[in-house]
């Protein structure tokens, strides 16, 4: 994520997450994809058929054992300003647990680079009929809390 970024530059870029749930309500990010295209310098919506295509591929690697394996949520980055969500990120994700989808949940992952490639990320998470919450992200190979 961190060499797409930085190609980006100043261009915003993101794709989906995927991710194995470890036990309830606790998911470990095993796959996502970068959409390096369709962004600009202040706004990413991603290609449709690019993600598709590659959450295909993920549920075909993972035998479509969908209870533990599955579509977590979206990403991008905000290379011009803190990696917090907009009011048009808020809305997009409301919409996409609320619409008829039956995507139940979703998670929102912002980042940016800041000095020596740091990563900055906020993650919040919209619920179907709940209000969007800030949620706690684990770097596993660090043991280090965000």
């Amino acid at each position: 994520m961190r060499q797409a970024l930085a190609k980006a530059r100043r261009r915003e870029i993101g794709g989906i997450l995927m991710a194995e749930q470890v036990e309830a309500g606790h998911f470990r990010l095993a796959d996502f994809t970068i959409d390096e295209v369709t962004g600009s310098a202040a706004h990413f919506v991603r290609s449709v058929e690019h993600h598709h295509r590659a959450l295909d591929r993920f549920y075909e690697e993972t035998a479509s054992d969908f209870v533990r394996f599955n579509y977590l949520g979206e990403w991008h980055s905000h290379p011009n300003h803190l990696p917090i969500p907009s009011s048009t990120d808020l809305a997009s994700m409301q919409d996409l647990v609320e619409g008829e989808r039956d995507i139940p949940f979703a998670m929102l992952l912002i980042v940016r680079t800041a000095w020596w490639r740091r990563l900055l990320l906020s993650a919040t998470l919209f619920q179907r009929g709940a209000p969007p919450e800030p949620i706690e992200i684990i770097d596993g190979a660090k043991g280090n809390q965000t």
